[in-house]
């Protein structure tokens, strides 16, 4: 996230805002936010909501999601706040909602529905191993 420019901006169990600035990186014709860049802080905010809910070392990583873009992305940041919907033992269920915006003006461009998976630190270490 650090190489789009993006901070975490809020966080509380099962919450997270990841906040991002729109450069011309990061937009496409005509100055619009890119579609990868609003899926990148998207799903980074909802594997942060996921993970807010798990044990400490404990890791995530995204089953599947489904982004639907509902109007274009204008303006000079990206607001990504997600919520869990259900977090199970294994697999959490996301919901993020993405904003473009400039001050106290913010629109909804962009919302993501999420899968991820827990990963304990042995099965991240026994992971690593296999490449």
């Amino acid at each position: 996230m650090r190489t789009l420019g993006a901070s975490l901006a809020a966080i509380e169990p099962g919450r997270v805002t990841v906040e991002m600035p729109v450069g011309p990186a990061l937009t496409q014709q005509p100055g619009l936010a890119h579609g990868g860049a609003i899926g990148a802080i998207a799903e980074a905010a909802g594997a942060c909501a996921a993970l807010s809910l798990l044990p400490e070392a404990f890791e995530v990583t995204t089953v599947e999601y489904k982004i639907n873009f509902v109007r274009p992305a204008i303006g000079s940041h990206l607001r990504a706040r997600a919520s869990v919907v259900r977090a199970g033992r294994t697999v959490s269920s996301v919901r993020v909602e993405v904003e473009s915006g400039e001050g106290d003006r913010f629109s909804a461009c962009a919302i993501l529905q999420a899968t991820f998976l827990a990963v304990a630190p042995s099965d991240a270490i026994a992971s690593a191993r296999i490449e």
